[in-house]
Order: structure tokens, then sequence, then C-alpha cells
């Protein structure tokens, strides 16, 4: 048994496989959060409440200053909320943008859909508030009458702890362009006017 599954998460390679199913069946009519429920929903109870305990872990792991900080420049300012779906829109990227975002949030830049020329394709997939609720909305057509809010799935992720960890210490001002040239050139050079200094 492995760890994740001993603490009643998805396995990662599960995990991952789902999104990149849902990936591929994503379309203009069709977007991915939808996919992804669909896929989750012809799931087990069991496995649509592992896989939620995975997402909320890689959606934690994401709770640092510098990822907030490519949010922020990315989307023009980021709210602690709006913070929530940047990361869950990073994680519906798949893999390998998730683990590059984890080694770089600059990484983003070299994004396929930061360098077509609009930024907002970018903003508009990375900042996906429905990835969020996904398993919220597979889990009553997968369990029948139990209501996803009877479940007590985040006993061990809290947004709260995850807020706790940020040292004051590292943290920096967003709205110092200088500072955000510093820290991200890749994301600045490609967001953030050339006058804002």
């Amino acid at each position: 048994m492995t760890t994740a599954e001993a603490s009643g998460a998805m396995p990662l390679n599960c995990f991952w496989q789902l999104v990149d199913a849902a990936r591929a069946e994503t379309a203009s009519d069709r977007p991915f959060a939808d996919v992804l429920a669909d896929l989750l929903a012809a799931r087990s109870r069991h496995e649509i409440v592992a896989y939620q305990r995975t997402f909320e872990r890689l959606r934690s792991a994401l709770y640092r200053w510098d990822v907030w900080a490519a949010a922020y420049v990315i989307g023009g300012g980021c709210s602690d909320d709006a913070f929530m779906d940047f990361r869950a829109g990073v994680i519906a990227l798949g893999r390998t943008t998730y683990d590059e975002v984890l080694a770089s949030p600059d990484s983003l830049a070299q994004h396929p859909d930061a360098m077509d020329g609009d930024g907002g394709r970018l903003e508009d997939l990375l900042f996906d508030e429905e990835v969020n609720y996904v398993a919220a909305r597979a889990f009553p057509r997968a369990a029948g009458d139990a209501a996803w809010d009877e479940v007590a799935v985040a006993d061990d992720v809290d947004e709260d702890v995850d807020r706790e960890r940020l040292e004051p210490a590292e943290a920096f001002d967003f709205d110092d362009a200088g500072e955000m040239r510093s820290r991200l050139p890749a994301l600045a050079a490609r967001f953030l006017l050339q006058d804002a200094m």
C-alpha cells in the first residue's frame, strides 16, 4: 500500500491520468471541469473522495509567495479566493506544468498560451474556479442520495493552515514592479506594463 492510499488519497499516477483524460476530452463547448466531473462521476464514492484529498494536497503545495506573485502578475492582481482558483487551474494544466510551477512559477511565461501573444488565454485557463468543485459535483451523481457536505474530505488539508505556513519574512510587495521583475523576470516581461516601475 502506498503512502497516498494509506492516507485515503488517490495515488498520484491515477490522479494525473484522470487529469490527462479530462484534458484530452476538453472542448470549447465542454470545459475541463465538466469533463472531469463526468469522469469522476463514473467512479466509486471512495475514489472521488480519494481524488479530492489528492487534489487538496497538490493545491496546498502551491500555497507559496512566489506562486501567488505569479498569479498576481498574470491576473493583474490576485485575491485570496482568486489564488485558490489559480492553483486549481495550475493542476488542471497537467502534471508537467504543475511540476514546473512548483520548481519555478516564472516558467508559466513559457506556457504555449502565454507565448501566443494573448495573455488573456493563459489567465482564463489558470483562474478556473470550477476545478475546485469537480468532486463535489461528481459525488452525488456517483453516490445516489449522499450529499458531498456529509463527507469529511479535508481533515488534513486546510486553507487556514496554508495561510499560516506562509512565512512573513518571505513576503514581498506584489505591487513593486522592480521586485516582481527581479523575482519573476519572464512573467514580468510578458505581463507587466513596461512603464510600470
